[in-house]
């Protein structure tokens, strides 16, 4: 987030107005809503844990074990079974998604 002075950016008039309800402090003025975006997407976290859990998932289905992967990827053997059951799915409606696609 930057900082940013009110006179540079404020009319004055809007900035005179503002200074009755608080002055000298720094103050919030989030974004409109439908302008946000998601967790993770400007700094591409979002991105990377969706790599991280599909490598997880095609490791899964080569034969290495929920332990060796919670090793390697330093994550609870919950949050490994979840990436893979959430993977699964995923993976499986996608399937359905294209069977359905090819029999039209």
């Amino acid at each position: 987030m930057n900082y940013r002075n009110g006179r540079d950016v404020l009319p004055p008039s809007l900035l005179k107005e503002l200074q009755k309800y608080i002055e000298g402090e720094l103050i919030y003025i989030p974004k409109k809503s439908n302008e946000r975006v998601g967790w993770g997407v400007n700094s591409g976290t979002r991105q990377m844990i969706e790599r991280r859990n599909e490598e997880i998932y095609n490791l899964h289905c080569s034969g290495h074990s929920v332990e060796h992967l919670m090793k390697t990827y330093h994550l609870s053997v919950d949050s490994i079974r979840k990436v893979i059951l959430k993977k699964r799915s995923e993976h499986e409606a996608e399937a359905l998604n294209q069977k359905a696609a090819a029999q039209r």
